[in-house]
């Protein structure tokens, strides 16, 4: 691990100022350490956040819910009001992780976190996420857990989030100090020629808090496909929710995780579905629909497999939660 500066941050203003040099944002740290640990991020300073007042979950006016970015995973998911209001969100956070991360890790870092791809950590092998324009050693490489959607010649990493993947179902907000929120959907980026620009967030800028939009009656429910059931990241996980009235689809809302670098939304997807009975047929074309665009390598496609398993995986969400 290279030389470090560590310096403690007692509001959110300083904290700012301090990382505006190209420091990076301590909290739980049960990303950025391991990747310090490995010589992936090499940060010469460290601005330590957890004292900053960013702790809390707090009601908005018309029913929504404000969590502070310091907020704890394991308080999230089990809060009393998410889980009432917005058990997606309280699901995909247990799916996450285990008990030990959860308690440790917060909301903020949860947005924050970087790609688990092996070639990632590799400092050996070739990656412009890692190091910018090196190209990316996982398109002829061995690629079974890397994306199919959203994806270029410079990087088919995804992201590793199932949190992520609840708050873009649920229309999720994420607010940053000093300018205006942005939609969740909006806040990661795809890789395009730049897959080291993994957010919109400009250098030192800092997420403060995420807001969810008041619960609407409907049923939610969040899948995830792993290679173990012990705390494995996804190969493929559904976000789904869905609002019934008079036997029809009012609002339906599809994101995915484990299939590109950034909580994919399914509009298309959710446009045919909505004012329909979500019958059998409907639910197997727009399962179809939300993959329709995945590329996978024509000669070296470890990851082919992820397009069915995500189409199979829609099809038994949206069956679950349209009665």
């Amino acid at each position: 691990m290279n030389p470090f500066s560590y310096v403690p941050a007692t509001d959110t203003s300083s904290a700012v100022a301090l990382a505006a040099g190209g420091a990076k944002y301590l909290a739980g740290g049960t990303n950025l350490v391991d990747l310090m640990r490995q010589g992936i991020e090499t940060p010469r300073e460290l601005v330590d956040i957890t004292r900053l007042p960013l702790a809390d979950i707090e009601e908005q006016p018309g029913g929504g819910l404000r969590i502070g970015a310091l907020v704890r995973n394991t308080r999230v998911a089990t809060d009393e009001r998410i889980r009432d209001r917005y058990p997606v969100l309280a699901q995909a956070i247990l799916n996450g992780a285990s008990p030990q991360l959860r308690n440790r890790a917060t909301v903020g870092g949860n947005l924050m976190q970087r790609t688990r791809c092996g070639y990632f950590y590799d400092r050996h092998s070739a990656c412009g996420k890692r190091d910018p324009g090196a190209g990316c050693a996982a398109l002829d490489g061995f690629n079974r857990t890397h994306a199919i959607l959203g994806t270029s010649e410079s990087c088919v990493s995804v992201h590793p989030s199932d949190m992520c993947v609840a708050l873009a179902a649920l229309d999720a907000v994420v607010n940053i100090a000093g300018r205006d929120p942005v939609p969740l959907v909006d806040f990661h980026r795809l890789p395009g020629d730049t897959p080291h620009v993994e957010t919109m967030l400009a250098p030192g800028e800092l997420v403060t808090s995420i807001d969810l939009p008041p619960a609407q009656p409907g049923r939610s429910v969040y899948l995830k496909v792993r290679d173990r059931a012990s705390y494995a990241f996804a190969l493929v996980s559904v976000a789904a929710v869905v609002r019934m009235e008079a036997g029809r689809a009012t609002r339906v809302r599809i994101a995915l995780g484990g299939v590109a670098a950034k909580p994919w939304r399914a509009y298309e997807a959710e446009e045919l579905l909505t004012g329909t009975s979500l019958d059998d047929e409907l639910i197997h074309q727009a399962a179809g629909q939300a993959l329709a665009g995945s590329r996978q390598r024509a000669h070296n496609a470890h990851n082919a497999f992820k397009a069915e398993l995500a189409r199979r995986l829609i099809r038994r969400a949206l069956q679950g939660v349209r009665s």
